[in-house]
């Protein structure tokens, strides 16, 4: 019998500059997706929530989604393969909206990583620099960002437990 651990995030050795990971899977955004999300966040803009006003007085003719929806997507798809085992987000240093975003579009997402830099003060730790994009169901880059990530090295990352014991197989 093989156990499989899936990995969630990386450590500072397994960064390489260049290297790409594409998230899977893309996300559908709903209208609704786009509604709790814009009263979550205190967002009342009728651009995101009313049919008429979005047809009747924009130059779009139809609701576009938040663009902070948009961006949560696209970092969310890149935590397991970026900072699911950071010690900490430290900066976003870009935020770009390239295209709107419309219900129905389904976004994916790709990061890159930049460089790395390991800690001079506490050599357990590095700072990944990457760069994300999110694209539509048209190939669109419709969200762009860079962002820092503290992390920890191979040797001291903390060991996943979890909440009962490993023989529950047995």
């Amino acid at each position: 019998m093989t156990i499989y651990d899936r990995p969630f995030g990386r450590c500072f050795e397994d960064f390489e500059p260049g290297d790409v990971y594409r998230h899977w899977p893309g996300k559908t955004i709903t209208e609704s997706d786009d509604h709790l999300f814009c009263m979550l966040t205190m967002n009342h803009h009728p651009l995101h929530t009313n049919e008429w006003f979005a047809a009747n007085e924009t130059v779009h003719g139809r609701n576009v989604v938040v663009g902070n929806l948009v961006y949560s997507l696209v970092l969310g798809m890149s935590v397991p393969d970026v900072s699911g085992s950071a010690i900490a987000n430290l900066e976003v240093e870009s935020l770009v909206h390239r295209y709107p975003t419309f219900h129905g579009d389904t976004i994916y997402a790709e990061t890159r990583v930049l460089d790395k830099v390991l800690s001079s003060s506490k050599p357990d730790r590095g700072v990944v620099r990457v760069e994300s994009k999110g694209f539509n169901q048209r190939g669109e880059e419709v969200c762009s960002f860079r962002r820092k990530v503290m992390v920890w090295t191979r040797d001291a990352a903390p060991v996943r437990r979890r909440p009962y014991p490993d023989d529950v197989w047995s």
